[in-house]
């Protein structure tokens, strides 16, 4: 995929999400996702704010008031962000805005929001879904890149193979299933198991299991 087909990836992905928030009720904004510790609530907070980034001087003062962290500054930023009135209103609004927070690029806000749509769709029951094509994009770009998942250490001695488009990496013992699935086991959500297959899940972290 080409930068402009990973924009409208972007684009379409948030109008889903923002499409799925207009109908949930208020204990399912409040239900966890599937990244510990966030709320459904804080994901789409999370969603909305992306396109609309803070200055390098707010950002700073947030890394200073995590205390370095930055998944604790990206938590807390969400949290304090999430009880905006319309926040699905705010995603459907800037779904097709191409402004990146100056500490990433648009590969990552590309499998940033694959992941996340499936982070409050699948605690919930419901589907967001995703072309085999742009899940195998995003696979591709979180197991060569490193930090913050570090998917070839974690799962280190295993194949990942798709079922639903051709795409492998890794050598070792076979783990196969949906590309979307692989994507969400390289980057730990324990979720995707259920829908992978092969002898290499038993050599899987125990927080994958």
């Amino acid at each position: 995929m080409d930068r402009e087909q990973q924009w409208q990836v972007i684009e379409q992905q948030r109008r889903a999400v923002a499409d799925l928030l207009d109908d949930l009720t208020p204990a399912e904004w409040e239900s966890p996702s599937l990244c510990a510790g966030w709320r459904v609530r804080d994901v789409a907070a999370h969603l909305a704010m992306a396109p609309q980034p803070p200055g390098p001087a707010a950002m700073t003062w947030m890394g200073i008031r995590a205390g370095g962290r930055f998944h604790r500054m990206n938590h807390d930023v969400a949290v304090r962000y999430a009880d905006r009135p319309d926040l699905a209103g705010e995603i459907r609004a800037h779904a097709a805005s191409r402004r990146l927070p100056a500490v990433t690029n648009y590969r990552n806000i590309f499998f940033d929001v694959i992941i996340h749509a499936q982070d409050i769709a699948r605690p919930l029951g419901r589907t967001v879904d995703v072309t085999p094509r742009a899940a195998a994009v995003a696979a591709q770009r979180v197991w060569t890149m490193g930090w913050p998942f570090w998917a070839k250490r974690h799962l280190r001695g295993l194949h990942l193979a798709a079922d639903d488009i051709e795409w492998s990496t890794g050598a070792g013992t076979p783990v196969h299933g949906p590309i979307l699935d692989l994507l969400l086991l390289m980057t730990g959500r324990s979720v995707a198991v259920a829908n992978l297959r092969g002898p290499g899940l038993e050599a899987l972290p125990h927080s994958l299991r």
